[in-house]
């Protein structure tokens, strides 16, 4: 078995430090098909999460990359709070564009 430390030391070597510490919007950018892996995009809109999205909502906003029918429901839904988070999804997705576009 390793020790802690020698294992931290491996896992440093061998995963690259931005996906190590990537957000949940920037690797569930980084795996879908539309971002093409471009890590520099994948990252400036974690950054636009990190400002607009608390950890929960990101973690909601991830599972859109993969499933865009569930953004649709929670789009049409009728509930408080899913109106309540669509306004923040909104907000998040006006900063990414405003920040990330170039």
């Amino acid at each position: 078995m390793m020790k802690p430390i020698a294992l931290a030391a491996a896992l440093a070597v061998l995963l690259p430090a931005s996906l190590a510490t990537a957000g949940p919007i920037q690797r569930a950018c980084m795996a879908s098909d539309r971002a093409a892996g471009n890590r520099a995009l994948c990252g400036c809109i974690q950054q636009a999460a990190d400002a607009t999205l608390t950890g929960s909502d990101q973690r909601r906003a991830a599972k859109f990359f993969k499933d865009p029918e569930a953004a649709h429901a929670t789009w049409v839904s009728q509930s408080k709070s899913d109106d309540a988070f669509w306004d923040r999804y909104k907000s998040f997705g006006a900063t990414a564009e405003a920040y990330c576009a170039g």
